[in-house]
């Protein structure tokens, strides 16, 4: 869905296992409002049993308002399928896991990109199918974008990831702080959601129940105290290290590896010696 989406469609046809690519075009899609996508999406069901994304911002935007169309319930998060539509879900910040059932005439989910393998993006020759766009619902308009360039892997696919926590105590320290190591090691910069909520760093690399889940292969928490959020979103990785000077920290029961230290003389001296 979009404008000018030849390219991407070439691109997901060559992933095996996939038969078709649905391709809908359109100038009013450039900037793809949820209403426009929920409206391409229910015209496509009666089509398919399943409608299935990856948790992200943009499918929980959009799929509960697919969900409102089809009158079918949106089980989000999903971290294992089962047969006969049974899924299993986290809850209360991933310190339950919930095992339910769907019987609606369409299953309609989003699921833990991490939990699962990814596909082969070679070897693959689907047909692509174009539709027609139907027309914009013009219920919210778009306005701008900002979008911050960086050089740096992205937070999502990253295979190291240096999260910061509100002991840093502000935008300068964060950035300060945390910048050299994570350049020099070639790492993806996270946050708490107490040190977005603060103002030291973006929204979009929140790492947390609400913010984006990883699962790098060494996941660094930096003055992170270890809310049930944050730990939701990064408790997959590999390998969690963890520096705080308060040797009581949540963090610490999570950590394969813990540093109780002052981390503005830590990070300084684990960049040196690197």
């Amino acid at each position: 869905m979009g404008k000018n989406t030849e390219k991407v469609a070439e691109e997901a046809a060559k992933i095996k296992k996939i038969n078709s690519v649905i391709r809908v075009d359109g100038a009013h899609l450039e900037h793809l409002l949820a209403e426009d996508a929920a409206k391409i999406i229910e015209n496509l069901s009666e089509s398919y049993k399943v409608i299935l994304a990856a948790h992200s911002w943009f499918s929980r935007n959009f799929l509960p308002r697919v969900g409102a169309l089809l009158n079918v319930s949106l089980i989000t998060d999903v971290l294992k399928i089962e047969k006969n539509n049974i899924y299993t879900r986290a809850i209360y910040a991933g310190n339950v896991y919930a095992k339910i059932q769907s019987k609606d005439h369409i299953q309609l989910l989003t699921i833990h990109t991490s939990l699962f393998e990814p596909c082969s993006r070679d070897g693959g020759d689907a047909k692509i199918i174009i539709n027609d766009a139907p027309p914009a619902m013009n219920l919210t308009t778009w306005k701008s974008e900002k979008i911050n360039k960086s050089d740096r892997p992205a937070l999502i696919d990253a295979k190291v990831v240096i999260s910061g926590g509100r002991s840093l105590g502000s935008e300068e320290n964060f950035n300060k702080v945390l910048s050299p190591l994570v350049d020099k090691i070639g790492a993806a910069l996270g946050a708490t959601r107490a040190a977005v909520d603060a103002g030291y760093a973006p929204n979009e690399i929140q790492v947390g129940q609400t913010g984006v889940v990883v699962a790098p292969d060494l996941y660094i928490a930096v003055g992170v105290s270890g809310a049930n959020q944050h730990i939701y979103g990064m408790k997959d990785s590999r390998v969690v290290v963890a520096i705080n000077n308060d040797p009581d920290a949540t963090i610490f029961q999570f950590a394969d590896y813990g540093l109780v230290a002052d981390l503005f003389e830590a990070i300084p001296e684990i960049n040196n010696l690197i």
